[in-house]
């Protein structure tokens, strides 16, 4: 017959403590996650219909008019070689 000790006690404490931590754990990094993905996709949305609106060209997609601006900003920049 095992004798419970303290011992063994104290380690079924600590373990369950430490699955209680990580669930919690778990729980924050997968919601600021979801935060994160939201914001980032909620920001390139706006970006892509703000561009789509003021930025094109007749015929031009989003991504080419991202595109032509990128490269007129790069050629517009203050350290650019010409």
């Amino acid at each position: 017959m095992a004798a419970f000790t303290l011992a063994d006690a104290n380690d079924k404490i600590a373990r369950t403590l430490v699955n209680g931590y990580k669930k919690i754990e778990d729980g924050a990094v997968n919601g600021y996650k979801a935060i994160e993905t939201g914001v980032v996709e909620g920001f390139a949305a706006v970006c892509d219909t703000f561009v789509r609106h003021f930025f094109t060209h007749e015929g031009e997609t989003v991504e080419q008019a991202k595109e032509r601006l990128q490269q007129n900003a790069a050629a517009h920049a203050p350290n650019a070689r010409r």
